[in-house]
This record gives structure tokens, sequence and C-alpha cells, in this order.
């Protein structure tokens, strides 16, 4: 999600909640401590200069109860993030720790912020010998094609 889908959705929101994955929510007297640009510069192990520019979110789980974070404090504290940082409409990367920092996607369902998990990847498979994924093949379709009976010498 970049950060201009996230603006047009909080006015419509009467509460902020985060979500991940697996169904738990982020506790609902969380704060949003951080919101700004990152750029990331580095070679991809093929050789390759590459520059990420993600826009963080960084959510602390407070023992704060009295407070909830309402959409347009959000909205405000992503709007003065713009106007002091020149913050660019990127992808949200959100910050939030469980057992570690964890980084995620976000995404929205209809009713919460989702944070989605990340996977690492290589980006130059080409180039660092990662062979090629082989071909799916189903054994019934081998069993089928008679390629494969007894005394043919395939087993």
């Amino acid at each position: 999600m970049k950060l201009s889908q996230i603006k047009s959705i909080l006015p419509s929101l009467e509460n902020v909640t985060f979500q991940l994955e697996d169904g738990t929510f982020v506790p609902e007297h969380f704060h949003v401590t951080e919101v700004g640009q990152v750029v990331k510069n580095f070679i991809d192990c093929g050789g390759v200069i590459r520059q990420e520019k993600v826009v963080n979110f960084q959510l602390w789980n407070a023992n704060d109860y009295e407070h909830r974070l309402k959409p347009g404090k959000l909205l405000s504290i992503i709007e003065l993030s713009e106007n002091k940082l020149g913050i660019e409409d990127a992808e949200i990367e959100v910050e939030y720790q469980s057992t570690t920092i964890g980084k995620y996607d976000l995404d929205f369902d209809g009713q919460h912020f989702v944070l989605k998990n990340k996977q690492t990847a290589c980006l130059a498979e080409d180039a660092c010998g990662i062979p090629a994924q082989k071909p799916k093949i189903q054994l019934v379709n081998l069993a089928n094609s008679g390629s494969c009976t007894p005394g043919s010498g395939c087993c």
C-alpha cells in the first residue's frame, strides 16, 4: 500500500486497527512512534547497484492504556512528516515488534490495516547461479503416459 492510499482510507475510519496475517491484532493502545522515509542503497549478488525507497511506520505497543490513535491524528502525523521531511508517495513498510522487530508490507481488508509478512528474495537469480525452477510433473500424468511400465527401464 502506498502512502496516498492510507491517506485516502483514514478519513472514512472511526478507529485505526492493525492486524497481523495470523489474525492477531496489534494492541489497540499502540503508538505510531515514527513516520519517515528510508532509502536503501545496495548491490545485489549479481553486482547490480539498486535503490529501494519506502515510507516507514514504526508501531510501538505502549503501556499507555488511556490513549488510542484516531484516524485524524495519524493523518496529521503523516502530513507533518510529508511537509517537514519531504516524504514521497512510496510503498509503506511497517516495523512492529513481537519477539523481534519485524518488517511488514501494509494492506487494508476493508476494516483493518493488515501487516503482511515480507519475504526475502534474490534479485539477480540469473546472475548468481540459482537454477531455474524445475517443471512440476503430476505423477498421475506420468503413469498414464505409458512411458514408465514394468520392464521399460524407466525405474
